[in-house]
C-alpha cells in the first residue's frame, strides 16, 4: 500500500515534467505534414522523401524502444528523459532550418529518436513519482498526448502563413526544451529517488491477471506492460510461437499504420483528391486525431468491465473502411469532414492494443515481454507503409490505389482481431499447445 497525498505536494516539477514531455511526444509527429506544400515551395520534396519522413517514427520507435532500457540502466530515468527532450527540441529547431530534403529527413530522424525514448520513459516515470496517483496522472498525461496530436495541425498552416513554415515547425521545440527544465532542476536538487512503495509478487500478479479488475484506474491497464526492464528472453522466444501474441501485434501494428499513414499523407490526399485548401486539410487532420481522444477514455472501461474487445475492434475497422470508401467514391468538400471523422475512429485500436497487452498476461514479467514483442513487431510492420504509399502514388499519379491499400490493411487485420478477442492469457495459450508455462 502507498499513502495517498495531494498530487502537487512536493511533486510540482514531476507533474510539469511529465505533462510537457507527453505534449512534446506527439506535437513533433503531427506538426509537419500540413506544411509539405509550404516546404515544397522552397525546395523539392518527392513522394519518396515524404514517405521516408512518414516511416521515420515507427522505425525510430522500434529501435529506441529496444535501446532505451540500456540507456536507463546506465544513466537513470530522469537523465535519459532530459536527453530525449533535448534531442526532440534540437531536432525541431534544426528542422526549421532545413535547406533541402536530406536535412529535413535527418532532423526528423533526430526528433523521433527522442520521441522513441520518451515513449518508453513516460510510464515508468509516472510509476516512480506517482505510485499513489497512477490513474489520475495517466489520465492527465494521455490527455496531454491527445491534445498535442490535434492542436499542431490546427495551427500549423495559419502560423506558417503569418510567420513562415520554419517558425511553424521550430516553435514546438519550446515545449520540449521547457519539459527538460523540471527534470534538470530535480537532478540538481537530488530529488529523483522517487516515492515508490514495494509491490508484492501476489499484488503485481493480480493486477494483470483479472479481466474484471477495476477499470477506474487506467494505470493498471497501460503502465504495467510498458516498463523500462529487459524482457525475459525465454518468455520472448515463446511469444514468437503463439498466434495470440502475433494477433495483438497486428492490432497494434494496424493502429500504428493508420496513424503514420495519416500523419504523412492525409493532408496531401485531401488537397489532391477532394480539393480542399492546405489550411482546411490541417483542420481535417486535427479532426482525425481528435477522434482518438474519447477512445482513450472509454476503451479500458469497455474492455475490462464488459469484455468488448471484438465489438470495439470491428467498429473501428468498419468505420475506417466506410471513411475510406467515402474518400474513394464521394470525395466532395461537403462530405469530407464526415469521411475523415469516420476514418479517425480507427484510433480506437491504439488504446485497445494497450489494454490487451495487460489483460492477456498473467504476470508482470510476461506483460513486459508481450509489450516489447507487440510494440517492436507492430512498429516495424507499420514502418513500410508510408513510403510504400508514396512510391505507389508516384507510379500511378493518383491516390486511388494507395487508398485501396489502406483499406486492404484494415480488412487483413480482421482475423487477427478475432484471435486477439479470445478471453485467454498468453500463458493459457502456451499451456494448451505446449504444456506447462
Amino acid at each position: 500500500m502507498t499513502t495517498s497525498r495531494p498530487l502537487w505536494q512536493g511533486r510540482v516539477f514531476a507533474v510539469l515534467g511529465i505533462l510537457l514531455c507527453a505534449f512534446s511526444l506527439r506535437s513533433a509527429v503531427a506538426s509537419l505534414s500540413p506544411l509539405f506544400d509550404h516546404v515544397a515551395a522552397d525546395f523539392p520534396l518527392s513522394s519518396a522523401v515524404v514517405g521516408l519522413i512518414g516511416t521515420a517514427p515507427p522505425v525510430c520507435f522500434a529501435v529506441f524502444g529496444l535501446l532505451t532500457p540500456l540507456f536507463e540502466r546506465r544513466l537513470g530515468l530522469e537523465r535519459v528523459t532530459v536527453i530525449a527532450l533535448i534531442a526532440i527540441a534540437a531536432g525541431l529547431v534544426l528542422r526549421g532550418f532545413s535547406v533541402d530534403a536530406i536535412t529535413l529527413l535527418l532532423s526528423t530522424a533526430l526528433i523521433f529518436a527522442g520521441v522513441g525514448m520518451g515513449n518508453i520513459l513516460l510510464p515508468p516515470l509516472v510509476k516512480k513519482h506517482f505510485p499513489d496517483r497512477l490513474g489520475l496522472m495517466m489520465t492527465l498525461y494521455t490527455t496531454a498526448m491527445a491534445l498535442s496530436t490535434f492542436i499542431p495541425p490546427l495551427v500549423a498552416v495559419p502560423v506558417a502563413d503569418a510567420a513562415g513554415w520554419r517558425v511553424s515547425l521550430a516553435m514546438w521545440g519550446v515545449f520540449a526544451l521547457a519539459g527538460s527544465i523540471p527534470w534538470v532542476l530535480m537532478l540538481l536538487r537530488g530529488r529523483t529517488d522517487g516515492v515508490s512503495a514495494p509491490v508484492s509478487r501476489e499484488a503485481a500478479h493480480s493486477r494483470v491477471d483479472d479481466e474484471d479488475a477495476d477499470a477506474s484506474d487506467p494505470a493498471t491497464l497501460v503502465t504495467g506492460p510498458i516498463a523500462v526492464a529487459p524482457a525475459n528472453s525465454r518468455v520472448f522466444a515463446r511469444l514468437v510461437r503463439l498466434p495470440l501474441a502475433w494477433a495483438i501485434a497486428v492490432v497494434f501494428g494496424t493502429s500504428s499504420t493508420m496513424a503514420y499513414i495519416s500523419f504523412a499523407w492525409l493532408p496531401t490526399i485531401l488537397v489532391d483528391r477532394v480539393g480542399v485548401t492546405a489550411s482546411v486539410a490541417g483542420l481535417l487532420l486535427s479532426l482525425f486525431a481528435f477522434m482518438g481522444l474519447p477512445a482513450s477514455l472509454l476503451v479500458p472501461l469497455l474492455v475490462v468491465r464488459f469484455q468488448a474487445t471484438r465489438p470495439l475492434f470491428f467498429v473501428a475497422v468498419a468505420c475506417g473502411i466506410v471513411g475510406l470508401a467515402g474518400l474513394i467514391l464521394l470525395p466532395s468538400i461537403a462530405l469530407v469532414g464526415l469521411w475523415v471523422a469516420l476514418f479517425g475512429i480507427v484510433g480506437v485500436l491504439f488504446p485497445l492494443a494497450l489494454v490487451l497487452i495487460s489483460v492477456r498476461a498473467r504476470t508482470p514479467e510476461t506483460a513486459v515481454a508481450l509489450s516489447s514483442f507487440v510494440q517492436s513487431a507492430g512498429y516495424i510492420g507499420a514502418a513500410a507503409f508510408p513510403i510504400l504509399l508514396g512510391i505507389v502514388h508516384d507510379r500511378t499519379g493518383d491516390w486511388l490505389l494507395p487508398l485501396l491499400i489502406i483499406g486492404a490493411v484494415l480488412v487483413t487485420a480482421v482475423p487477427f482481431g478475432l484471435i486477439a478477442g479470445r478471453r485467454q492469457t498468453i500463458e493459457d495459450a502456451w499451456e494448451r499447445r505446449h504444456g506447462r508455462w
